[in-house]
């Protein structure tokens, strides 16, 4: 994957991945990708979650992302649970979107954390 990154989906989801819009969408790289699928988020390894919610009190420019940090994201139509956000402040970021538009779409939120993330960790120049 372009990334170096793992993909793990937690159920329920809001699709199926034999979709065959999905398939379709990730056809050329479907077969690249690391990922795994959840029953619970209670199943999901130890280490830093980073919660994204346009609710959230940090931007992730201001935020420190550090190796083996696992990114959240809720569902697109609803995001995450607000008691989730409550109850990780510190560990709680938003994308800032000037202008008109108060969200992004999973792929492109996704696709700026993801870069972000990389950027702080791996491509910083010392």
């Amino acid at each position: 994957m372009a990334t170096e990154t793992s993909l793990t989906l937690i159920k329920p989801m809001g699709f199926e991945i034999t979709d065959a819009k999905l398939k379709r969408a990730g056809l050329d790289y479907w077969q690249h990708l690391q990922w795994t699928t959840l029953d619970s988020f209670a199943e999901l390894p130890k280490g830093r979650r980073v919660y994204f919610s346009a609710h959230a009190k940090h931007s992730i420019y201001d935020f420190s992302f550090q190796t083996g940090d696992f990114l959240v994201f809720g569902k697109e139509s609803k995001g995450l649970n607000p008691e989730i956000i409550r109850d990780n402040e510190e560990t709680s970021v938003f994308i800032p979107t000037p202008g008109l538009v108060r969200s992004l779409n999973m792929a492109t939120a996704v696709a700026v954390s993801v870069y972000e993330a990389l950027r702080q960790i791996k491509y910083k120049q010392i």
